[in-house]
């Protein structure tokens, strides 16, 4: 990944066709659509590659992960209902990507990666960048217990169960989005926590991700 900072009007172009695309297959939440325009997505690959940035597609970004499609970034982002200053946690920051769509929604982001060198070239791609989230390094199917409780909890990774320590980490009234299946294909989950033991779980679309890897996942 290059995580250079040159964007003209090409890549803008490209991107506005994309934002359009995702209007046309039902993002609705404008707040997510402006977030997708405004964070380029060709800076999370190799300049070799920037002429796949703003195809809907899932891109390979080493270490046998993927930087997601376009749609489901903005699928996820839309059903956690972002409000400025909610809390975040992230599991599987990835190129950093999704967590940049969070940050411009206003959100205060902790994200977890489990990949040491994955995760020591977002860091640093996403400091050069001038994004500020709250990085760490380790096993995200634990959640990070320690600014533990968060209002919304977004996995990027397919999950065989929601695991109970990240409805353990949700604030009442907080939002859990985790796609939840075999490791070919999962149905993405929302989980309402409106009790300290109540949930409202709603499974909706089918989706494909890489697999979750941890104690409480695959």
């Amino acid at each position: 990944m290059a995580y250079k900072s040159i964007d003209n009007y090409r890549e803008k172009g490209a991107r506005k066709r994309l934002v359009e695309l995702l209007r046309k297959k039902g993002i609705e939440d404008e707040n997510v659509l402006n977030a997708i325009w405004e964070v380029p997505r060709h800076f999370f690959f190799d300049e070799t590659f920037w002429n796949q940035a703003y195809k809907d597609i899932a891109f390979p970004i080493g270490e046998g992960q993927t930087i997601s499609q376009p749609y489901t970034v903005a699928y996820q982002s839309q059903l956690l209902h972002i409000n400025k200053g909610d809390k975040v946690l992230e599991i599987g920051t990835g190129s950093g990507y999704q967590t940049c769509i969070l940050l411009k929604l206003g959100a205060k982001v902790y994200t977890i990666e489990r990949q040491p060198a994955l995760y020591e070239r977002t860091v640093d791609g996403l400091t050069r960048l001038g994004y500020k989230p709250h990085f760490f390094l380790g096993d995200g199917s634990k959640g990070i217990p320690k600014h533990a409780p968060y209002d919304k909890i977004i996995v990027t990774a397919g999950a065989p169960t929601v695991p109970d320590v990240l409805l353990q980490q949700l604030k009442i009234g907080g939002i859990l989005v985790i796609p939840v299946g075999d490791e070919n294909s999962q149905q993405m989950v929302t989980i309402l926590k409106v009790g300290e033991h109540d949930y409202e779980k709603v499974v909706l679309d089918t989706f494909r991700f890489v697999p979750l890897v941890g104690d409480k996942a695959w």
